[in-house]
């Protein structure tokens, strides 16, 4: 990679302040330096003629290299305010000063000059061209030198907390194997290191040959911007198709194959110059980057595997109750929705998704005389009925994965009714686990969409005017609330899977 390294671009002209209630102070100095270079780069001028306007121009103004700061001007001791002002209440402890005076005997105390870091202290009669130039030359080198510290240390910085992002984010993918903060950790540490504002990490959907934006999945991204435009797929087809990393204009595509048969792409946009440790750090990262996505897919591939066997479990037991096959994939969905919608973190939201399918599995042990019986149950009937809760909870509890956790409580408690006339164990309000209060609602507002054996499909107005008729007895009022105000989202879910 050490194509990424280019010509040092143009660097921007020395910025001084000329503080001075004198005009003519500053035509001279500005006509004085007009010739001045240091390190190839001119100087450009900003004015000011009180220490007020001082004030204001270095309040705007960041990047000032050095300040001709004349002592007398609407105060004997305006000059030496602004000094202290910038080293005291701006903090700035860079930018250079050198005091000036037409009027002799106004030298400052030796504890001015340490305190406020004055870098120099001239009369105006002092200063001919040479003396001019060489106090210029001092102070912007001394500023120069002091700028490439502080830079250096602000890499330290950025370097640090990138790798600490890093630390936290793995810790964080080991822990829970959610390979998209897993992904935002790595891409952080790119851009805190490389100080790039525009990247993005993303995933081919599959190691065969690209076509088109539908087969990436991005896993993260700094800025709002869309980054996948028909040159940058031509770019990333490019990539994948040669197996390589490349630099294009400003845009680098890294390549990083896996074990798995899938392949990842870092894409760093706006890369201009790097520095020779900056790509030595990069290479480092990246020979590291596939290694890591191989153990987070392979604990992502066990946890969509757990999934897919849990929903094809709770498939075997709609379909003996004679339920529509996609109800529990519809179930799944819409208490997603509202999980998301209620703001729970997403790790959370995706442990409930997964263990939605499961709340009825307790009824593989309910016998066909009652489970597949066309009227309505008689007492005996439904008091077997009402055990499909604690069989489910008997079926999946003693698991630690938090997916067969989650089930085992959802199993158990989503026949409970929000004002505490629910089964099997009566609890209300809040008692009842968040999990098995969105379940209960998302049952509903499937069941009512749908046509039964029992039923016809209800209109969606019906439906809604249902569930608010239900809220605060049945089930919980905020979930309902939330389904309503995006019904549309889980009417788009309906359809996208219908029976």
């Amino acid at each position: 990679m050490s194509f990424l390294s280019t010509a040092s671009p143009k660097l921007p002209p020395w910025k001084i302040l000329l503080v001075d209630d004198e005009p003519d102070i500053h035509d001279i100095t500005k006509l004085t330096l007009a010739r001045f270079r240091l390190d190839g780069r001119g100087l450009t001028f900003l004015h000011a003629y009180s220490g007020q306007e001082a004030k204001a121009v270095l309040t705007r103004e960041s990047d000032i290299a050095l300040v001709f700061l004349d002592v007398v001007m609407e105060r004997e001791d305006s000059g030496l305010e602004v000094a202290r002002w910038m080293r005291q209440d701006l903090d700035n402890q860079f930018t250079r000063i050198v005091l000036r005076t037409g009027q002799p005997g106004q030298a400052p105390e030796e504890r001015v000059i340490v305190d406020y870091d004055i870098n120099d202290y001239k009369e105006k009669t002092e200063l001919d061209r040479t003396k001019l130039f060489t106090t210029t030359f001092a102070a912007l080198r001394a500023y120069r030198d002091i700028m490439k510290v502080e830079d250096a240390r602000q890499q330290q910085v950025h370097y640090r907390e990138g790798l600490e992002r890093v630390i936290a984010a793995s810790t964080h993918i080991f822990k829970q194997r959610n390979l998209k903060d897993f992904a935002s950790g790595l891409l952080q540490q790119v851009v805190a290191l490389l100080r790039l504002e525009h990247s993005m990490l993303l995933r081919l959907r599959g190691a065969t040959a690209i076509a088109g934006e539908g087969d990436f999945e991005v896993l993260a991204q700094i800025g709002e911007e869309t980054l996948l435009t028909p040159e940058l797929i031509a770019q990333l087809q490019a990539a994948e198709r040669n197996r390589i990393s490349r630099l294009e204009g400003d845009v680098y595509v890294g390549y990083f194959p896996n074990h798995s048969g899938k392949a990842s792409l870092l894409v760093l946009k706006g890369v201009d110059e790097i520095s020779e440790i900056d790509t030595k750090l990069l290479e480092i990262f990246c020979s590291d980057v596939a290694i890591a996505f191989d153990n987070i897919l392979l604990s992502q591939e066990i946890t969509d595997t757990q999934a897919e066997l849990i929903m094809r479990l709770g498939d075997v037991v709609e379909s003996r109750s004679h339920e529509a096959g996609n109800h529990v994939r519809r179930m799944s969905e819409v208490c997603h929705l509202l999980a998301k919608a209620s703001g729970m973190p997403d790790d959370e939201t995706a442990v409930l998704k997964h263990a939605a399918p499961m709340h009825d599995i307790g009824k593989i042990a309910t016998p066909d005389a009652v489970l597949l019986k066309p009227g309505k149950l008689d007492a005996d009937e439904w008091e077997i009925m009402k055990q499909h809760p604690a069989v489910g909870a008997s079926i999946l509890d003693g698991s630690q994965r938090p997916i067969l956790k989650a089930a085992a409580v959802i199993a158990h408690q989503h026949h409970e009714k929000y004002d505490g006339t629910g089964y099997p164990q009566g609890l209300k309000g809040e008692e009842i686990h968040v999990y098995a209060r969105i379940v209960a609602v998302a049952d509903v507002f499937d069941a009512l969409m749908h046509k039964r054996v029992y039923k016809d499909a209800w209109p969606v107005d019906r439906v809604i005017a249902h569930l608010r008729e239900v809220a605060g007895h049945h089930l919980d009022p905020r979930f309902v609330e939330l389904l309503i105000e995006n019904v549309d989202e889980a009417l788009a879910i309906t359809a996208r899977l219908p029976d």
